[in-house]
C-alpha cells in the first residue's frame, strides 16, 4: 500500500529521522525520567549521534560524553529533546534556537493543560519557535518512537516489559496514554509499528500533520490516530484525503465531545449535530474509520496490513466445519453491515461434487468428511474463490494452527490460493500459535481466534473501501462577500431570508391583534394555523403555542387570545410580537433540515426525521456543506425513516427532487453566510407528491 514520499522533504521530516539529538535534562539515573529517555535511545540503538546535556557540570552521563549547555555540542544538532523542570524549558528551547535545531520535542508538563499561565507560556515557546522556523511538538508529550532509525525518544515505562516490533503502522496520538495503551496491546499481539508519536499539547504540530507526514511514509502502510480535539479542520481534512489518495486505510479515534454552547443547544439541530457528530461525518467524507475501541482499530489494521489490501466489496462467503459458527459470523456479519450472497448453483454443484455430504450453502459447511479428501480444505475454499464474487473468504479451521507441522500441508494449499487468487482477501479462524500465524502473515492471511472480532474486522476493512468510493474534497470557498443577514429573531423573519434564499414557504401574516388576525384569516382562506410570534420562545410547541385547523372567524379571533394567554403564563417576559397566521398543509412526510457552522470544520448540513420527537428518535444524517444535489441525495438516503419518501407500502412516492433543491438551497445560504450564522433549524419541512414547504424555521447568529 505504501507509496514514497515525493518532492521536497517534508517539514516533520527531521522530527522523525533526525541525525543528531541533545536529550537536554538527560540524567545519569536511568530510571528518572530524564535518563530514561537517553537509556532507551542508547538500548535501542538509536543510529545518530546523541548528545547528553545537563547543567550539573557531568563530563559523562550514562557512557556518553556531556554538556552543560547544548550550545557548548560539537558539530550540528538536528532535534532537541527537552526534559528539564517547567522554568528550564524557555531556555532550553532558546539556546536549542541558537544552536540551529531544527525540531524541539517538549516532554516537559505543566503548561496549557494546568492553567491560563501554563498557556501564557506554551504559546510563547510556540511563538518563539515559528519565528525561528524551528518545530515543537508538545508541550506535555511522551514522546515518540521511529523503528526504522531505532529514535526511541519517550519516558514510557512501557518500554520496560516490551520491545516494539517493526512493522507497517504508524500511530499518533495526542495522549500519550493511549499511545502506550495501544502500542502495549499490539505489541503484546505481535504487531509492529513504522513509527509512533504523541503530540501532547500541539502547540505546533498536530495529529493531522503527523497523518500527513505518514501518508507519505515508503515504510508506512496503515495510519491509526486519536484526537481529543482539533485546531485545524483544513489540515486535517487535507492529511486525511492524501492519505487516502495514497491508498493508506486511517483509523481515527476521537475521544472527548465539545460542546458547542448553551446558545447551539437551543435548537433541534444544535442539540443534533454537536461537535462530535461532525468529526464522525468529516471523517467518513475523507475515506477514515472511527473505530469504537483500541481493539476494533487495532484488529482492523491487523487485518489492512496482512493482507496488503481492502475487500472489492463487503460480501463476505465463509467455509466452517461447525455449523454454530457458522451462523454466529453470519449474526455478526449482518449487525457489521456486511453481505453473504448465496453460493451460486456452479459453486453448489462443485462444492456437493467435492464433499456430497456438505452443506453447499453460504456458508459452506464442509462437515468432518473433508479431512478425508485429499486436500480438501484447499479445494473447498477455492469452491467460494471460484465460483462466488466474495470480496473475503473466511475460513474457520477450529484448532488446526496449534500443531505446525500438522499445519504445514494446510499452509502449502492456502499459498497456492493466494497466489492464484490475488485480488481477493482470504481470513483464517483458528487457534493457532505465533509461528503458524506469521507464516500466514506472509502469504497475506490474517488469522483470528474470535470469529465475531474477525468478522468485525472484515467490516471495517470492507466499510474503508467504500468510504474511499465516496471522498468528499471539499471545493475551495468563495472569495465573494456575502450579504449580510438582516433581522431574523423570529419565525417569520428567518423564512422570509430563507424563502429568499430559494427554500420553499408559504404566504403567512403576522396580526398584532384579534381583528387584524381576522382580516388577515379572510385574506388567506381557511384552513389555517395560528402560531405565536415571539423572539424569544423558539419551540412553541411546548408552550401550546400552536394551533391547527381554525376553519372560519370566530375560531382564528379565539385563538389569538388562547395563544396570547399562554405565552404569557408559559414566558412573562418574553417579547410578543403577535400571532402568525398560515394556511395549513395537509398529508406529506415531516423531515428536518438544519444547518450547524461547526467551531471546526465550518457549516454542517443536517437531515432527519422531523416532527416534535426528532431528539428522542436521533434518526438523522450530518454531511458538510457545500451540498451537491448528488450528495444531497445520499444524505437523504442514509436517514432510516427516508424510506417513507419513496412510497412506503403502497403510499405514493413523494417528491424527492423538491426536498434535493431545498436541502442545495440551505447549504448555499449556510456557506453564503458562514460568518454570522451559529445554526438553522428547519422543523418540518414537509415533503409532498408534489413539492414542499418549510413550516417553521430558526436562525440564531454568533453572539
Amino acid at each position: 500500500m505504501a507509496t514514497p514520499q515525493s518532492g521536497q522533504a517534508h517539514a516533520l521530516s527531521p522530527l522523525f529521522t533526525p541525525a543528531s539529538v541533545a536529550v537536554i535534562g538527560a540524567s545519569s539515573d536511568a530510571d528518572r525520567i530524564g535518563g530514561r529517555v537517553l537509556r532507551f535511545l542508547i538500548e535501542a540503538g538509536f543510529q545518530g549521534r546523541l548528545y547528553p546535556v545537563n547543567r550539573s557540570g557531568a563530563v559523562e552521563i550514562q557512557g556518553l560524553p556531556a554538556f552543560a549547555s547544548i550550545t557548548q555540542v560539537p558539530g550540528p544538532v538536528d532535534q532537541a529533546i527537552v526534559l528539564t523542570p517547567v522554568a528550564g524549558v524557555e531556555g532550553a528551547i532558546r539556546e536549542s534556537i541558537a544552536k540551529g535545531v531544527q525540531c524541539v520535542l517538549v516532554l516537559t508538563a505543566g503548561f496549557a493543560e494546568i492553567g491560563p499561565e501554563g498557556l501564557a507560556l506554551q504559546e510563547r515557546l510556540r511563538d518563539m519557535c515559528r519565528a525561528a522556523g524551528v518545530r515543537m511538538v508538545g508541550p506535555n508529550s511522551l514522546g515518540m518512537l521511529n523503528l526504522d532509525n531505532r529514535y526511541f525518544a519517550t519516558f514510557s515505562t512501557v518500554l520496560y516489559g516490551l520491545q516494539p516490533r517493526a512493522g507497517r503502522i504508524a500511530l499518533a496520538t495526542q495522549s500519550g496514554a493511549f499511545g502506550s495503551c495501544a502500542y502495549g496491546m499490539a505489541s503484546l499481539r505481535g504487531m509492529g509499528f513504522s513509527q509512533i508519536v504523541a503530540t501532547g499539547n500541539e502547540a505546533d504540530v498536530d495529529v493531522a500533520e503527523c497523518i500527513d507526514y505518514f501518508a507519505g511514509d515508503p515504510g508506512t502502510d496503515v495510519i491509526c490516530a486519536a484526537l481529543e480535539s482539533c485546531k485545524d479542520g483544513a489540515r486535517l481534512r487535507a492529511a486525511l484525503l492524501k492519505a487516502a489518495a495514497a491508498g493508506k486505510p486511517v483509523l481515527v479515534m476521537k475521544v472527548g465531545r465539545t460542546e458547542l454552547g448553551a446558545a447551539a443547544a437551543r435548537t433541534h439541530t444544535g442539540s443534533l449535530a454537536g461537535n462530535d457528530a461532525a468529526f464522525d461525518a468529516v471523517f467518513a467524507e475523507c475515506g477514515a474509520l472511527r473505530p469504537a475501541s483500541i481493539e476494533a482499530m487495532l484488529d482492523i489494521a491487523h487485518f489492512c496490513t496482512v493482507t496488503g489490501q481492502l475487500p472489492a466489496n463487503a460480501d463476505m462467503g465463509v467455509v466452517t466445519g461447525s455449523g454454530g459458527i457458522g451462523v454466529l459470523m453470519a449474526d455478526q456479519a449482518g449487525e457489521s453491515g456486511l453481505t453473504m450472497s448465496p453460493l451460486p448453483e456452479s459453486g453448489r454443484q462443485a462444492a456437493l461434487e467435492l464433499l456430497p455430504f456438505a452443506v453447499a450453502a453460504n456458508p459452506l459447511d464442509m462437515t468432518a468428511q473433508v479431512t478425508s479428501v485429499p486436500g480438501g480444505l484447499g479445494r473447498t475454499i477455492e469452491v467460494m474463490l471460484q465460483h462466488g464474487d466474495y470480496g473475503t473468504v473466511v475460513a474457520y479451521l477450529a484448532h488446526a494452527g496449534l500443531a505446525p507441522a500438522r499445519f504445514a500441508p494446510t499452509l502449502e494449499q492456502l499459498r497456492d490460493l493466494r497466489q492464484r487468487y490475488p485480488h481477493q482477501c482470504l481470513m483464517l479462524v483458528m487457534l493457532s500459535t505465533p509461528e503458524v500465524d506469521e507464516q500466514l502473515a506472509a502469504i497475506g492471511i490474517p488469522v483470528f481466534g474470535d470469529p465475531t472480532r474477525a468478522v468485525a474486522a472484515l467490516a471495517g476493512a470492507a466499510r474503508l473501501q467504500m468510504l474511499r468510493r465516496q471522498l468528499y474534497p471539499m471545493p475551495a470557498a468563495s472569495l465573494a462577500s456575502p450579504t449580510p443577514l438582516g433581522d431574523v429573531s423570529t419565525e417569520a423573519l428567518a423564512k422570509q431570508a430563507l424563502g429568499a434564499a430559494g427554500l420553499p414557504v408559504l404566504r403567512e401574516l403576522l396580526c398584532a391583534s384579534a381583528d387584524a388576525a381576522a382580516a388577515a384569516a379572510t385574506e388567506l382562506g381557511f384552513p389555517l394555523v395560528a402560531k405565536i410570534a415571539s423572539p424569544d420562545i423558539l419551540h412553541k410547541t411546548e408552550i401550546g403555542g400552536v394551533l391547527l385547523g381554525l376553519s372560519d372567524e370566530a375560531a382564528v379571533r379565539a385563538a389569538f387570545a388562547t395563544l396570547m394567554q399562554r405565552a404569557r403564563d408559559a414566558a412573562p417576559q418574553a417579547r410578543l410580537d403577535g400571532v402568525l397566521l398560515a394556511p395549513m398543509v395537509r398529508g406529506g412526510v415531516e423531515t428536518l433540515l438544519g444547518v450547524q457552522v461547526d467551531p471546526t470544520f465550518g457549516p454542517m448540513v443536517l437531515f432527519g426525521a422531523g416532527g416534535t420527537a426528532v431528539e428522542l428518535h436521533r434518526d438523522v444524517a450530518l454531511a458538510s456543506a457545500p451540498l451537491s444535489p448528488e450528495r444531497a441525495r445520499a444524505l437523504v438516503e442514509r436517514v432510516r425513516s427516508s424510506a417513507l419518501l419513496s412510497g412506503w407500502r403502497g403510499s405514493a412516492p413523494l417528491d424527492m427532487a423538491a426536498l434535493v433543491a431545498a436541502l442545495c438551497a440551505l447549504s448555499d445560504f449556510a456557506m453564503a453566510h458562514a460568518a454570522q450564522l451559529d445554526s438553522i433549524d428547519i422543523n418540518p419541512l414537509v415533503v409532498m407528491a408534489q413539492g414542499a414547504v418549510c413550516l417553521d424555521a430558526v436562525i440564531t447568529l454568533k453572539t
